[in-house]
């Protein structure tokens, strides 16, 4: 049972990381968009123009990468918490039903 329920605990913690992760490319995906207007307006050299855009494609890039990850993370997660319904009592099944429930939604 201990094992199970620290494969569960890491598995969240998996979880939520590259649902962080994913969220921080978004998030800076928008801020660099904002910059590179910010700078076409101000009449920005083309050469810095250029490279903040290869920034945010690089940026643009990783929200795939992160969807595949994040999508094998909580088929995993998932089969564990089906696979051991009885450890329904115990605070880190609790922790990963929620954070399925938090994350597919």
């Amino acid at each position: 049972m201990e094992g199970v329920l620290k494969k569960i605990k890491i598995q969240t913690g998996v979880v939520k990381r590259i649902a962080k992760e994913k969220t921080m490319y978004e998030q800076e995906a928008v801020t660099i968009r904002q910059q590179i207007e910010d700078m076409k307006t101000s009449g920005k050299d083309e050469y810095d123009i250029k490279k903040r855009i290869e920034v945010l494609e690089e940026s643009e890039m990783m929200g795939p990468d992160c969807n595949s990850r994040l999508k094998v993370a909580i088929e995993k997660l998932t089969g564990l918490v089906e696979e051991n319904e009885e450890l329904k009592n115990q605070e880190v099944y609790k922790v990963a039903k929620n954070l399925l429930v938090e994350v597919i939604n």
